[in-house]
């Protein structure tokens, strides 16, 4: 059985949180390997990273912590991790991570290889670490091959995985894998899979993280102006399509970027038999 995985984002809500549960117990059905939980820079989520991580382990369910570390100190970050391994958190995503707003520079680490290396330095092989990889290339990225160094790096500092950023065009998630096996990388990368439900929230965040959304998508997004129940049913059609190519091009795992929603990922799921 293909192993997935789903990320979660933390609520600010009593409701927000009891609605979060029971979406988590909708896809808990599909036995996940782990659910992560996104992290805020700065400490504007560190919190209700950490809280809800805490419920997710309490759940019977292995939960990974996102942890970004750009502003940082080390002694703030020792800290951290502590707190996470004292919780019983065995598997972290080593993000840079972005600067909260008016947050300023500084700090001890610059990107993620710098956190990777800490971690790998101070902890051992105490925590399984996941990195951040782009198919399509970090939109800060100086050009394309310095981003695949960059990558190559991260695991050569110790990253055990890799998730990939979202991606519409499965050649470039398999171009990718196979350039990184070229420079002697053979750990799982795995594809993010984000479910088209929201054309104008897609393309919002599409714009901010560099992830291309091929022409024909966008256009057809478009064109279905504000019909939620086709802009729904295009999107899963979609993603089933890219999800079968994955899985016959021998993929080790799929993570889906579930929203806080279940019903999209699950319908996803249950077509391609996952």
């Amino acid at each position: 059985m293909l192993p997935i995985s789903f990320e979660f984002f933390p609520t600010k809500t009593p409701e927000g949180a009891a609605n979060q549960r029971d979406v988590r117990k909708a896809l808990y059905a599909k036995k996940p390997e782990f659910c992560s939980v996104t992290f805020g820079a700065g400490g504007s989520t560190q919190v209700g990273t950490f809280s809800m991580t805490q419920e997710i382990l309490d759940e019977g369910v292995c939960a990974a912590s996102h942890f970004s570390c750009v502003g940082a100190t080390k002694a703030s970050v020792r800290d951290q991790l502590v707190t996470l391994k004292t919780m019983g958190v065995k598997r972290l995503v080593a993000l840079r991570g972005d600067l909260p707003s008016g947050y300023g520079a500084g700090g001890e680490f610059h990107y993620a290889i710098d956190l990777v290396t800490f971690i790998r330095a101070e902890f051992g092989e105490d925590f399984h670490i996941e990195v951040a990889a782009y198919p399509e290339v970090h939109p800060q990225a100086r050009n394309a091959q310095a981003d695949l160094q960059a990558f190559v790096d991260k695991v050569n500092a110790g990253a055990h995985s890799a998730i990939t950023q979202y991606f519409f065009n499965t050649d470039a998630y398999f171009r990718f894998v196979d350039d990184v096996y070229k420079m002697g990388i053979d750990v799982p990368v795995v594809p993010g899979i984000m479910p088209i439900t929201n054309s104008a929230q897609l393309m919002r965040f599409s714009d901010m993280c560099g992830a291309e959304i091929p022409r024909w998508i966008r256009l057809r997004l478009q064109g279905f102006g504000d019909d939620a129940a086709s802009i729904k049913a295009f999107g899963h059609d979609v993603i089933v399509d890219m999800v079968d190519q994955l899985k016959n091009g021998g993929v080790p795992g799929m993570h889906f970027y579930t929203m806080n929603k279940s019903a999209p990922v699950l319908a996803i799921c249950d077509e391609v038999g996952l």
